[in-house]
């Protein structure tokens, strides 16, 4: 395990997922298939793919007080994570997440916040002191705005490296965009807090452009199978992806950004922990599911090495 430690501030939810052919249009009912209930929410799934691929984490979420939540904040501890930061919410249930995956493996997601409301600027209090000694601090937008401005603030005044995970799209402050390091959005999360649909690279640039005038250093603006456009220091690239054939991508960039992260705590350069995040999002997208499709540290590693042998062939 790193030695370097990493602080997730973000959301638990269980998710309902249910197959389709295809997305019902407004006023249909279709009939799905395989239906399940798994552990999600953006927010544990970034804490179980760090920890799983080899970080030092420590998760400051909450979960409802009943079953399925305390099973949950059990199944966080089996997979390496500090859960002494994940309180249990009396009279409230754990956030839902509910699913929808069509034939082509894309999903469409409905929340319900749940016990994740309660991780309010107050509880994270408790906590300052664990998040100015930390390394770095990885964050979404699916707990309080007021927490993750707030985390990001004591992060930067302490030298805390700070990671956004802009998921799900919605407005930002530039004085939130001020406090982060490295900011990580899709194309639909980009053209959110830009104003730009990505469609070429020069799109991908101009949009990184206008988050790096936010006082943003690092943009990385994934970009599906096409890889991901990285800038740093306003300098851009792309970095290509893995083509893999797709099972559902749930929890594919949960898995992309807890990779990506590890990889940079390990002291790997950036387009290497890119390189490494990609092999790790791939894998993802070839199970079905969120945590349960998150790869072994091993398995992203032996994915890497296979495909330097196929190259090299």
């Amino acid at each position: 395990m790193n030695s370097k430690k990493l602080i997730v501030l973000g959301s638990v939810n269980i998710d309902h997922i249910l197959n389709v052919n295809e997305f019902p249009k407004p006023g249909e009912t279709l009939t799905g298939t395989h239906y399940k209930i798994s552990y999600g929410g953006k927010g544990a799934n970034q804490a179980v793919a760090a920890g799983r691929l080899g970080a030092n984490v420590q998760f400051i979420a909450a979960v409802g007080n009943d079953d399925l939540g305390k099973n949950f904040k059990q199944q966080l501890q089996s997979d390496h994570i500090d859960t002494h930061s994940v309180a249990v919410i009396d009279q409230e249930n754990t956030g839902v997440a509910l699913i929808l995956v069509n034939q082509q493996g894309e999903n469409q997601i409905a929340i319900y916040a749940g016990a994740n409301a309660a991780v309010t600027p107050e509880y994270l209090d408790q906590f300052a002191d664990d998040i100015t000694k930390a390394d770095a601090v990885l964050m979404q937008l699916e707990t309080p705005l007021a927490t993750v401005e707030q985390a990001a603030k004591l992060a930067k005044q302490n030298n805390t490296q700070v990671i956004l995970n802009p998921a799900p799209a919605q407005k930002l402050s530039d004085e939130l965009l001020a406090h982060v390091d490295i900011i990580t959005p899709n194309e639909t999360e980009a053209e959110f807090l830009t104003g730009i649909k990505i469609i070429t690279e020069q799109d991908a640039q101009q949009a990184a452009q206008l988050l790096h005038d936010k006082g943003i250093h690092t943009v990385i603006i994934t970009l599906g199978s096409k890889g991901a456009w990285v800038s740093h220091a306003q300098n851009g690239v792309i970095v290509p992806g893995f083509r893999v054939n797709a099972v559902d991508t749930i929890g594919a960039g949960d898995t992309f950004n807890g990779m990506l992260i590890t990889a940079l705590l390990e002291g790997k350069d950036l387009k290497q922990a890119v390189y490494y995040a990609h092999a790790a999002g791939a894998l993802s997208v070839t199970k079905a599911g969120a945590q349960t499709s998150v790869p072994t540290r091993k398995e992203v590693d032996d994915f890497i090495q296979s495909q330097h042998l196929s190259m090299r062939n």
